[in-house]
């Protein structure tokens, strides 16, 4: 049975947007791109190579695999998570882009139907906008918030709006010398209570 897995970075106050650096997505005039830069640390590190450990492939929304091609698919830096980025089998979500061909080992999809109709794990990492149709859809299994102890007051946030009442259970947890939470749930079956 496919699982769909979830990492989001998020602020106390549920900002999304901009965590890598300052020019990453200054969409609504946000100036506070590059956020999670400074949180960064060996703790940190090891919980995000926990989720390069498991199997399957990995799934996008166009503007962030657009922007990890920049940042990951030419890159040759002996990063143990660039050889995993470059590897994995990618499948990107997109209405408007023309093909996948810019990043190896990458496939088009065009909708959350067709993410649905997939028959393998998949991770995603970012990408907002599709987990957020991927949560109304009820396609979300696992999610890891990595909740950073900052608010922004500005910037897009992981849940604008109604999101579908989801019951999640916490299964893991770890917290990092610089104060970021590293959160794991899972989806408790429709019906538990």
């Amino acid at each position: 049975m496919r699982s769909i897995s979830v990492t989001m970075f998020v602020t106390l106050d549920g900002v999304v947007q901009g965590l890598g650096r300052p020019d990453e997505d200054t969409r609504g005039g946000f100036a506070h791109g590059g956020w999670g830069a400074a949180y960064g640390d060996e703790v940190l590190g090891a919980e995000m190579g926990k989720g390069m450990a498991q199997s399957g492939a990995m799934l996008f929304g166009r503007r962030t695999w657009q922007d990890f091609i920049g940042a990951w698919s030419s890159a040759d830096d002996g990063n143990p998570f660039t050889a995993h980025m470059n590897a994995a089998r990618k499948y990107v979500v997109s209405g408007s882009l023309e093909s996948a061909d810019a990043w190896q080992n990458s496939v088009l999809l065009r909708s959350v139907d067709d993410v649905a109709a997939l028959d393998e794990d998949l991770s995603v990492i970012g990408s907002a906008a599709l987990v957020r149709s991927l949560h109304a859809a009820g396609l979300v299994d696992h999610c890891t918030l990595v909740i950073h102890p900052l608010t922004l007051g500005t910037g897009a946030r992981l849940f604008e709006g109604p999101a579908p009442l989801t019951r999640f259970e916490l299964t893991g947890s770890a917290v990092t010398p610089k104060g970021v939470i590293v959160a794991h749930y899972t989806r408790v079956s429709p019906g538990a209570r």
